[in-house]
């Protein structure tokens, strides 16, 4: 959704065409890179979405928040951790326009068994 100059994309999960690549809990016995790619494609998702919304001639002026949600089990506690492969991403594509204020949230359970979500707001 767009108002005036300022982007807020749905929450948006790790997947292609449809289809989710990735699903079930985040677990703490394993390795963190193993979801990046999970995190990643999601925040992909997110960008995206965003800038499906710009008119021709406009780009993004800069990522203003990014919130990461992800389904952690108990005893899960690198939440920052993960959500900082959003934020590498982010910076990848967008430069230092792409850090924002962030969160990084730990939710029971996330639509269709996701691991991560991540939903941004992006201004013109």
């Amino acid at each position: 959704m767009r108002h005036g100059a300022i982007i807020y994309t749905s929450g948006m999960t790790p997947r292609v065409q449809g289809r989710l690549v990735a699903s079930g809990p985040v677990r703490a016995d394993v390795p963190l890179e193993d979801y990046r790619d999970a995190v990643v494609l999601a925040c992909s998702n997110a960008l995206t979405a965003a800038r499906a919304q710009l008119a021709e001639g406009e780009a993004l002026a800069a990522v203003l928040t990014l919130s990461v949600f992800i389904a952690a089990e108990p005893g899960f506690t690198a939440h920052a951790r993960l959500a900082d492969f959003a934020s590498h991403y982010l910076q990848s594509e967008l430069g230092a326009d792409g850090v924002g204020a962030r969160a990084a949230i730990g939710v029971a359970t996330l639509p269709g068994n996701a691991p991560v979500e991540v939903q941004l707001t992006a201004a013109v």
